[in-house]
């Protein structure tokens, strides 16, 4: 296993540590219907099924000094904060007489297990954008409320939000981060293992709605996940991008490439974490329509474990569904 790997792992890097091939499969399958996983670092949880870290939030700038004077002590300025893990679960249940039936009765109880793997990754995948604890207690926080406020003067990590001029309720937002154990990195409890958990629970007796009893076949599935951001300049939201507006060439609406150049601009100069940059179905039809129309671009496609990797900059762009194209208008 490569140092970056071991430092910086990602979920099929845990899996190769465990050294057991199903997780394997199931990252694959949940890798490609959420790509925000294929960057997404991960670390065990200092904190049962949380994890505290301290944020800094400002640091010491010096002060110049004439002989025979002093200087002022200073501090950076630092604030603790504590993530939670959410407990994602879910169940599977075939009847034991169809799974008797088919012909490849494995296979075919695969497939329907492979249904909440997709659908539990985009649970996920919503939720590491949307999610708010507050608002739903049982689950974690993602990015969108914590890049949320561009005009009040209290949070720091404004600068990192790009205005791209929506006003209404069809907006969408591009995001650029940094993974890595200092900035950005998924949480999982602690004691724990990372990425979803399937577990068979073989045949059992259920009942119908009616009270009926028949017998099932029933897969258990878990997840036990959280982000934390450490550093809010690993994180750029371009936010308000009106869907409706967006032309192909840029002469209405946004011209995305040059938002994706000044949200580059934003992120730190030095750091060893994976960079990519996630954005919807919509947006990336649009970036490859703009591309065409516009020749200084920077903009490559690569070849990468046999699909096809966009880059910017030398940046991946992933896809992800789970960012709307229904946001309210970032203030």
């Amino acid at each position: 296993m490569s140092v970056i790997a071991q430092l910086q792992p990602t979920l099929m890097d845990l899996a190769a540590r465990y050294g057991q091939t199903p997780e394997s499969a199931v990252i694959e399958i949940l890798s490609a219907s959420n790509e925000l996983l294929d960057d997404m670092v991960w670390v065990e949880a200092n904190d049962g099924s949380g994890h505290k870290t301290t944020i800094r939030t400002g640091l010491p700038k010096g002060a110049w000094r004439l002989l025979n004077y002093g200087v002022p002590a200073e501090k950076s300025a630092t604030a603790a904060v504590r993530d939670t893990c959410g407990l994602l679960e879910s169940y599977s249940e075939v009847d034991k007489q169809l799974y008797d039936m088919e012909q490849n009765p494995q296979e075919w109880r695969a497939s329907e297990d492979a249904a909440f793997v997709e659908g539990m990754s985009q649970t996920m995948g919503e939720t590491l954008i949307y999610g708010n604890a507050r608002d739903t207690p049982a689950a974690f926080t993602g990015f969108a409320p914590r890049f949320n406020d561009i005009n009040q003067t209290s949070p720091a990590n404004k600068r990192n939000i790009l205005d791209a001029g929506g006003t209404g309720n069809n907006n969408t937002s591009i995001w650029f981060v940094v993974w890595h154990k200092d900035t950005v990195h998924g949480i999982y409890p602690k004691g724990t293992k990372a990425g979803l958990q399937i577990r068979n629970l073989g045949e059992v007796t259920d009942k119908d709605q009616n009270g009926l009893m028949h017998q099932v076949l029933r897969t258990h599935f878990v997840w036990n996940a959280g982000v934390t951001v450490r550093d809010w300049r690993a994180v750029v939201r371009i936010a308000n991008i009106d869907v409706v507006a967006l032309t192909k060439d840029a002469s209405a609406g946004a011209d995305l490439f040059d938002l994706l150049a000044q949200a580059a601009e934003l992120l730190p100069r030095k750091t060893s974490g994976r960079i990519a940059i996630y954005a919807n179905r919509t947006i990336s039809s649009f970036l490859r329509r703009q591309s065409v129309n516009n020749k200084n671009v920077r903009i490559t496609v690569e070849e990468q474990g046999g699909r096809s990797v966009t880059k910017f900059d030398g940046m991946p762009i992933r896809r992800v569904d789970s960012i709307l194209n229904t946001e309210s208008r970032v203030v």
